[in-house]
């Protein structure tokens, strides 16, 4: 059962998308960071959502996140509609190519948290604006463990803030690409290096069907490939559930995490991450199991052992 002591909050974009692979194409499915995020996340730990919805956010979505116990106080709906982003993936998986995005009332996103949310253990700060996440953090009283995504984006718009608040987070997770971009470094290996200098203590680099790069300070480095799946239906917000996993992990052992926690917790990423890609959206993680998630777990250890 999740852990119902520790909570966890995550604060980022909940949306549609419409999205083409070399296997399919679907038309406005469930997407966005704190919806992959939860979904993950709430198979280990009890979850609290900031997010804005438009009104044509569906009903049927708001009781998909409750029958998974998601706490949902802090998501607003406003007048318009819901952020909307249309990709295609061709050759490399692991790269998109954005055909459409809609901010919607994306754009005019401010979190206030809950007062009931104030006390939140474990902080997940997804992709949004840097001057966004530093504002979330603003309004938390005293976290155990707080942490933080970005992209390309705000990395080239808004630099200065960003490492405003990097400074204050204790992990961040990203992938390659955008940590080579914000140290200027050329590799993953030296990019997580870089990074904790910025002031987080570890740094999860991930690297989509390679794997991930798990560096601390303190311990050095933890090096794991994902899962092996030999068909992807759609890459993405396999990142998103990666750290939904992650994250759910820590929040349920509920202390500030050991090096060895953080090993485990991108273990935990890894998997869950691995249903995501099966299916068009959130359309096999949302009815995976913490039975579902063992037994894949067994298999996976299966893969990554050699004693």
């Amino acid at each position: 059962m999740p852990n119902q002591q520790s909570k966890l909050l995550v604060v980022g974009s909940l949306a549609y998308d419409s999205i083409e692979t070399p296997a399919g194409s679907v038309e406005r499915t469930l997407g966005g960071s704190a919806n992959y995020f939860s979904l993950a996340a709430s198979l280990f730990t009890q979850v609290r959502v900031v997010g804005v919805v438009g009104e044509d956010y569906a009903d049927s979505d708001y009781q998909l996140l409750k029958s998974r116990g998601v706490e949902l106080e802090g998501v607003t709906k406003v007048p318009g509609k819901t952020f909307f982003w249309k990709g295609k993936y061709e050759g490399d998986l692991n790269e998109a190519k954005t055909l459409k995005t809609d901010l919607n009332v994306f754009e005019i996103f401010n979190p206030q948290l809950p007062k009931t949310y104030v006390d939140s253990d474990f902080v997940f700060l997804a992709n949004i604006d840097p001057v966004l996440q530093l504002q979330v953090l603003e309004q938390i009283q005293k976290p155990k463990y707080v942490g933080m995504d970005t992209m390309n984006f705000w990395i080239s718009s808004k630099k200065q803030d960003l490492l405003k608040t990097v400074s204050k987070v204790d992990i961040i997770l990203m992938n390659e690409t955008e940590a080579m971009d914000l140290t200027g470094a050329e590799n993953g290996i030296s990019a997580a290096q870089r990074i904790t200098e910025m002031g987080p203590s570890s740094v999860v680099i991930k690297r989509g069907e390679y794997g991930f790069v798990l560096y601390s300070k303190n311990e050095g480095f933890f090096i794991l490939p994902a899962m092996p799946m030999g068909h992807v239906v759609d890459p993405t917000g396999a990142g998103d559930t990666f750290a939904g996993g992650f994250w759910g992990y820590l929040s349920s052992q509920g202390r500030r995490p050991t090096f060895h926690d953080l090993k485990l917790a991108c273990l935990h990423g890894t998997v869950t991450a691995s249903f995501t890609i099966q299916d068009f959206g959130v359309g096999k993680i949302k009815n995976v199991t913490k039975q579902d998630f063992d037994k894949r777990r067994q298999e996976y250890e299966k893969v990554v052992s050699f004693a």
